[in-house]
C-alpha cells in the first residue's frame, strides 16, 4: 500500500495513476454555508442505516413469504397506484423489463396482483392488487408507516414539511416533476375478480 506521505521530490514522476481534479468546492460544489464534507458523509452514513432499518421489518415478513424487496416494491406501487400499466412501473422501478416480468410473474402467479389489458388500448397491461396482495402490501407498510410516525414525532414540530422538502430535493431534479404526478394521482379502483 503506497504512503500517502510519500510523494514525488519535484520532477520525478508517480506511478499512481493520477486522480480527477475536484470540481468546485472539494467536488461536491457546495456553496458557501454549506455542511462540510465530514458533516455530509455522516448525513450519507445515517442515510444508508435509516434504510437499512426501514427496511428490516417488511424484509422479516418476506422471508415468511419466499419473496424480497423488488416483490414490495412492485407491490407497494400496485396497491397505492391501482390500475397502474406496467411500463409506468417499469419507469418507477428503473430496473430491465426481464427482472420485473420475472418478480411480477411471481406475484400473479400466487394470486398477489391481477394484470388485465387496458380498455383504451388492449396492448397495455394494467396492474390490480388483490385483497390479498392489498392485505400483505399494508401488513408489510405497517411497520414502517410505526417507524416514520415515531421519527417524525421525535424530530419535532415542523420536521414533516422539512423532511418532505429534503427528500424531494433528493430526487433528480428532472425526475421531480414525475414523481409528484405519481403520489397525487388517484388511484384506479379494485378490479372485480380480484380477490386472490
Amino acid at each position: 500500500m503506497t504512503d500517502l506521505n510519500d510523494r514525488p521530490a519535484a520532477g520525478e514522476k508517480s506511478s499512481e495513476t493520477p486522480r480527477p481534479k475536484p470540481r468546485g468546492n472539494g467536488g461536491l460544489g457546495r456553496k458557501r454555508g454549506s455542511p462540510s464534507e465530514a458533516k455530509l458523509l455522516e448525513f450519507a452514513e445515517l442515510l444508508f442505516f435509516a434504510y437499512r432499518d426501514f427496511t428490516s421489518d417488511p424484509d422479516a415478513i418476506l422471508k415468511d413469504f419466499g419473496f424480497g424487496r423488488a416483490h414490495h416494491r412492485i407491490l407497494h406501487f400496485v396497491n397505492r397506484h391501482s390500475g397502474l400499466r406496467v411500463a409506468d412501473l417499469l419507469d418507477i422501478l428503473t430496473i430491465t423489463k426481464q427482472s420485473l416480468s420475472r418478480v411480477l410473474k411471481q406475484l400473479i402467479d400466487k394470486g398477489y396482483i391481477v394484470q388485465q389489458a387496458g380498455e383504451a388500448d388492449r396492448r397495455e397491461r394494467l396492474l390490480f392488487p388483490t385483497e390479498k396482495g392489498r392485505a400483505l402490501a399494508e401488513r408489510l407498510a405497517a411497520p414502517q408507516s410505526v417507524r416514520l410516525a415515531e421519527a417524525l414525532t421525535a424530530a419535532g414540530p415542523g420536521a414533516e414539511a422539512v423532511l418532505r422538502r429534503f427528500l424531494e430535493a433528493m430526487i433528480n431534479a428532472e425526475e421531480r416533476p414525475k414523481v409528484s404526478s405519481i403520489m397525487h394521482a388517484s388511484p384506479a379502483p379494485l378490479k372485480p375478480g380480484g380477490k386472490g
